[in-house]
């Protein structure tokens, strides 16, 4: 009887960052495509100003696109099922709800007279 061995994994990529490679952080992101590839514009939004400063660009295939859409999908899963469900604010844009004019809170009581 011969025993059949399932086929190798392919290993996954070690990824090496340099040590001086900064983190960049984004809070706006600016996709579009071509009939090759997917680009991702990272950005920068401070409150008050009206232009996003692009801190990265990736260029990706399509395919590598929609693994990273699967990625992210999964841990974005994973994440909502540790800390709890992400709200996402309708009929508005991410910057829209980050950078809108802050608000007194509401309060309950009638105004004094």
């Amino acid at each position: 009887m011969t025993v059949t061995q399932p086929p190798n994994r392919p290993s996954r990529p070690i990824l090496e960052a340099p040590e001086d490679l900064e983190a960049v952080y984004a809070n706006l992101a600016r996709v579009a495509h071509s009939p090759a590839d997917i680009v991702i514009d990272f950005a920068h939004l401070l409150p008050g100003d009206r232009k996003a400063r692009v801190r990265a660009r990736i260029l990706m295939t399509p395919l590598s696109a929609k693994l990273l859409h699967r990625a992210l999908g999964e841990n974005l899963a994973r994440y909502e099922a540790a800390f709890g469900e992400i709200v996402v604010p309708g009929n508005s844009s991410l910057a829209d709800h980050l950078f809108r004019t802050a608000r007194p809170p509401e309060t309950d009581s009638p105004p004094e007279a």
